[in-house]
């Protein structure tokens, strides 16, 4: 069972059993979420004599999905139940696929005839953007996994032209600077958050508005610090307000990712609650992340208006700001993998080969509070 396939069953909240045969602490680390599935761990070397005794913990009458962490494990698992008479797949790839899945979703029109898709990173929770207008495109927030975006707008008949980073991320490569060498687009970053990068940048700061094909989207840079001190969110086309990881569905961006949480607590909330509550409710969030599967809507977009987070958003509606300060500052989740390395990759400092990038970005996104 390809990635794909399994993200198809995310969306439409079917029912699948998971065995996952890697270790304990992989398993309670990392795992694929589903309204309805199921799951049961053990170690693949619990099976290396067999699987005759977890079959009464197994469903006769459902799907199994067996996962491991790269596929060998899983296929040997799988064939073993298959024998035992059950209905068993194995995950195409394993987690490492799992982890670089892509699942673009259309998420809305402009006006001029142009339109908006989000690509869904399912197991990792990160969300990036691709703006199409009149045969040009823009990137935001490009993953590493860069072929899914030039293929894409092949597809849709685009030349990409710009690409931008809300900010300088900590829990994934960045593919923007690997896109703009493969098409000579414009690489736009927030200048606070590039003080220290290594190659050529086009500063992206208040105001700026950015003409893709024959019109002017309006690409306002909105300057909202607090997860990093250059965070910029940016305001497409009057409709739809693109937060990076300030905001988020379900909760709001930490600030202790360079280590200045203390610092930032003030510049968070700000951003929050004086420069967000000046803009139109009616805007539609496209956030960077999400971090439950609860927050992908039907079809399986992240986003929602921002008048239904200003009501829903526990994040949103702290009056107390010593209360904020402790949500924010106080018992965080553990720091994203590697992310130090992965700042210094984003910042062109280190160059990590393929397969050390992709452990580096093993695991869930944890860029949230809640």
């Amino acid at each position: 069972m390809t990635s794909k396939e399994v993200t198809q069953k995310v969306i439409n909240q079917e029912i699948l059993f998971i065995l996952d045969v890697r270790n304990e602490d992989a398993f309670s680390d990392w795992k694929i979420e589903g309204a309805n599935f199921d799951y049961l761990n053990v170690p693949y070397f619990d099976l290396l004599d067999g699987v005759e005794g977890i079959l009464d913990q197994l469903p006769s009458d459902k799907e199994i999905l067996v996962v491991c962490a790269k596929e060998g494990s899983s296929v040997m698992v799988a064939d073993m139940l298959s024998e035992e008479g059950l209905n068993v797949a194995y995950l195409k790839g394993g987690m490492k696929a799992w982890s670089e899945h892509l699942e673009p979703v259309k998420v809305g029109d402009l006006k001029d005839g142009g339109e908006i898709y989000q690509f869904v990173r399912i197991g990792k929770g990160c969300l990036s953007y691709m703006v199409v207008s009149n045969g040009e495109a823009a990137i935001i927030d490009a993953t590493r996994m860069t072929n899914v975006y030039t293929e894409f707008a092949e597809k849709v008949g685009a030349t990409i032209t710009h690409v931008f980073d809300t900010h300088l991320h900590a829990d994934h490569i960045s593919g923007g600077r690997a896109i703009t060498e493969k098409t000579n687009a414009t690489y736009w970053l927030p200048p606070k958050d590039a003080t220290e990068v290594t190659f050529k940048y086009q500063p992206l700061e208040g105001g700026t508005d950015v003409t893709i094909g024959n019109t002017t989207i309006n690409i306002h840079a909105l300057y909202s610090p607090g997860h990093t001190i250059g965070s910029t969110s940016f305001v497409v086309d009057e409709k739809f307000l693109l937060s990076g990881d300030i905001l988020f569905i379900d909760s709001i961006g930490r600030p202790d990712l360079a280590g200045m949480a203390e610092d930032w607590v003030a510049d968070l909330r700000e951003s929050l609650y004086t420069r967000y509550r000046e803009l139109s409710e009616e805007l539609i969030v496209l956030p960077a992340h999400f971090m439950i599967i609860d927050e992908l809507n039907e079809d399986g977009s992240v986003s929602a208006k921002l008048c239904t987070l200003f009501a829903q958003n526990h994040g949103l509606n702290i009056e107390d700001e010593n209360e904020f300060r402790k949500l924010v500052t106080e018992n965080l989740p553990p720091q994203p993998n590697a992310y130090q390395e992965i700042r210094e990759t984003n910042m062109g400092k280190i160059s990590p080969d393929d397969e050390k990038q992709r452990e580096m970005e093993i695991g869930p996104n944890r860029c949230a509070v809640r």
